[in-house]
């Protein structure tokens, strides 16, 4: 370990690579976890950590190759991701040296383990390890509930001394741990402890005497043990993997060490800390103490110890020089996997297989007794297949959870108030008032040939996305959703979705199949609880990456879940969908049993069909036209013209957008283009993503124009009022502009 560590700082003076020194032991016992997870029975280990020791981690603990290691440093061409690219229809970025994962396959007496990457945001990876463990726990192939295994994985997560209590998501990932929705019987967590963050001191970092604090308040087992002592953190290690064993909880070991150099190679650290770093300097590494006690007990000659570190740098620096000799320069550019276009899928289900679905989630046991309030709504979803638009958004999503659980497709949902659904739509979970009995529809569904999960989560939002995007990255082809009442969950979660969930198939050849369904409405309820943050999701999908979706009927939805659990085994991605609010129970946006019949998103761009496959095309602008009151109240004055960007032009926007789910990613541009007005502010929302390119397919056939809300600080109005007023400005003049142009609000 030394020798590699060594090695690489002479070789490649000032380059980061966050070496482990100072903490040397984290290796060996990293080497005997898993040696005695094989031991006890465990399948495989998952491990994650930052960025610190993680080469030394790869090179030794993961047997990654010392020529690949060194070919990065070299920046010469090498394999990635162990040679897969798992056949992802994104732009393979990759990520510097220090933030790749390997796995390592199981051998003789070894049993898999693998690391995740991990950007540096250093803890965030926590939640994503342990969602990978959980994956790997979970049986899902028979119907009712996953069976769980808590020795099919062993979650390991390696902390730094200033993260552990800094980052919130640390703590999010604690409270998991005895969650049924989120447990993996018993993490090994070890804090590498260099008493130093970055620059700052332990006093300016945190309000407790130890790191490792913050674990009490979860009742976890915490040992300290000295870095420079490795047979006591031998047998710390194997208390540790003995009280997961027992007790299937949680196990915490404080690795007291130090940091060697800088932060990185290429910081200075006696600017900040004179006094430490001359003690660190003169202090014999963890390597030269052990050598010295072996050799007084007559274990080794002496100088032995220096003598195999002298061979280990020799035959590195040997590696080095064969490798630049071989080096012809080139490179292959990765294949541009497929021309991004999407695989087209069979969305639609029998009638017949509906009706029954629809009698089978309506039919309860004899001892099980419905609530009497929510009964009657039951009722209404029971007969809804026989009406015109009488399946709601969420009677068309179990339908749609339904049918897959039917074809053997595994389900997983979790979030905030999942199981009833934050508005009191969903009852995926019914409880009994006179028992407390709960009763899972989906669990019991006849038809189903594959596991159902619905778990309602923490407020935990950063850790709950985590641990999702983990776990579909884990179980492929498992249709994995998350949601959340607020748009909180969305912000709070914003590292998960930028360093993860959009860019970790470029970045690390992840394929994730996570769905997040956020709340999204411009209901004059104020800006928090109005916008997902729909030009977010926009500005991050590129190389199709991510599916973005807004939808406006039942049906859209239905087939969008659908085709999404399609997909995955041929083009795996995210999907993130703009879930409505007042649309929930809106009889506008209601779909009948033939529009879940056909197959409404197969092969269809968005501009395909005007008026849309069923008579309910227009319920967005349906929907605008009703309700709307002007309020008498002042308001500050708005600009009125913002068709400013071709003054005098004749438009043909129109007063609904198209009656299907838009992927915003369609680059051919119709006779005519329709589109809603901007609910959103002008500097929110779709349409800076959508303007200019439009504008690019258009040309100067057709004149694109803006009509919506200016820029705005906040998304939305906190006042009914208010927002009432400005949305009926919004929608009359719209159908100015239509009329003008010389169409009319009768043939929108």
């Amino acid at each position: 370990m030394e020798a590699f560590e060594r090695f690489l700082h002479q070789t490649y003076l000032g380059q980061k690579r966050f070496s482990v020194e100072g903490n040397d032991t984290v290796v060996p016992m990293l080497d005997e976890a898993i040696r005695l997870a094989s031991d006890h029975g465990i399948g495989r280990a998952v491990i994650g950590m930052a960025h610190r020791g993680r080469l030394n981690v790869l090179a030794h603990v993961l047997h990654k190759p010392y020529d690949l290691i060194v070919a990065e440093f070299e920046h010469l061409p090498h394999e990635r991701n162990n040679g897969q690219s798992n056949g992802l229809p994104v732009h393979y970025s990759g990520d510097v040296k220090y933030h790749m994962g390997w796995e390592l396959s199981a051998g003789e007496g070894r049993i898999p383990v693998l690391l995740a990457p991990n950007p540096s945001h250093l803890e965030w990876v926590n939640p994503v390890v342990e969602g990978m463990a959980r994956a790997y726990q979970d049986q899902r192939d028979q119907p009712g509930a996953p069976e769980q295994d808590f020795d099919q994985a062993l979650p390991i997560l390696l902390h730094g001394d200033a993260a552990f209590p800094g980052q919130g998501v640390v703590a999010e990932t604690l409270n998991l741990a005895r969650l049924k929705g989120f447990t993996t019987g018993g993490t090994i967590h070890i804090i590498t402890n260099n008493q130093i963050g970055y620059t700052t001191d332990p006093d300016d970092s945190r309000s407790t005497l130890y790191a490792s604090d913050l674990a009490k308040g979860f009742e976890i087992p915490i040992v300290h043990v000295n870095a420079d002592d490795p047979a006591a953190c031998m047998a710390v290690i194997r208390m540790a993997m003995d009280y997961r064993a027992r007790f299937h909880s949680d196990f915490l070991i404080d690795l007291v060490g130090y940091r060697r150099w800088g932060h990185n190679e290429g910081d200075e650290p006696s600017f900040t800390q004179p006094q430490m770093y001359d003690k660190i300097t003169n202090h014999p590494t963890s390597r030269a103490l052990w050598t010295e006690k072996l050799t007084a007990e007559g274990v080794i000659e002496e100088g032995a110890g220096d003598e195999l570190l002298n061979e280990s740098i020799d035959g590195l620096q040997e590696l080095r020089d064969e490798l630049r000799a071989n080096a012809n320069g080139e490179h292959d550019a990765d294949d541009d996997n497929g021309d991004g276009s999407t695989p087209n899928v069979e969305t639609e289900v029998s009638a017949e297989l509906l009706s029954a679905i629809n009698d089978a989630l309506h039919s309860f046991p004899e001892d099980f007794t419905v609530n009497s309030k929510l009964r009657r709504q039951l009722e209404r979803r029971q007969t809804a297949l026989e009406r015109d638009g009488g399946i709601d958004w969420a009677h068309a999503e179990t339908l749609a959870f339904a049918s897959l659980l039917a074809e053997g497709v595994p389900i997983r949902m979790t979030g905030q108030d999942t199981q009833r659904g934050t508005f009191g739509q969903r009852h995926l979970v019914l409880h009994d008032p006179e028992s407390g009995t709960a009763h899972s529809l989906l669990q019991n569904l006849p038809q189903a040939k594959a596991s159902f999960a619905a778990y309602n989560s923490p407020l935990s939002e950063a850790g709950v996305v985590g641990f999702e995007y983990g776990y579909s990255i884990t179980a492929p082809g498992l249709p994995s959703s998350s949601g959340s009442p607020i748009r909180r969950f969305r912000q709070r979660s914003q590292v998960i979705i930028d360093r993860f969930y959009a860019s970790g198939g470029a970045k690390w050849g992840q394929a994730a199949s996570l769905t997040l369904l956020l709340p999204h409405g411009y209901e004059g309820r104020g800006g928090t609880c109005s916008s997902a943050r729909l030009e977010r999701f926009l500005q991050l999908a590129a190389n199709n990456n991510i599916r973005v979706l807004n939808m406006t009927s039942s049906a859209q939805y239905f087939h969008a879940l659908r085709r999404h659990a399609k997909l995955l085994g041929r083009d795996p991605r995210p999907m993130v969908i703009m879930t409505p609010k007042s649309l929930l129970r809106h009889p506008r946006a209601g779909s009948s049993l033939i529009d879940l019949a056909g197959n409404l998103l197969s092969s269809r761009s968005y501009d395909d069909d005007e008026r849309g496959p069923t008579r309910r095309s227009d319920s967005v602008g349906a929907l605008h036209r009703q309700g709307l009151r002007r309020s008498g109240r002042q308001r500050r004055p708005r600009e009125r013209n913002q068709c400013r960007d071709h003054p005098g032009s004749r438009s043909s926007i129109r007063s609904r957008p198209p009656s299907f789910a838009r992927s915003w990613t369609s680059t051919r541009m119709p006779e005519r283009k329709s589109l809603g007005p901007g609910r959103a502010p002008r500097n929110m929302g779709a349409w800076t993503y959508i303007a200019p390119r439009l504008r690019e397919l258009a040309g100067e056939r057709l004149p694109i124009c803006y009509i919506g809300r200016p820029a705005e600080a906040s998304p939305a109005e906190g006042s009914i009022d208010d927002h009432n007023e400005e949305q009926a400005r919004i929608v009359s003049q719209t159908f100015e502009t239509t009329r003008s142009a010389g169409g009319s609000a009768a043939d929108d």
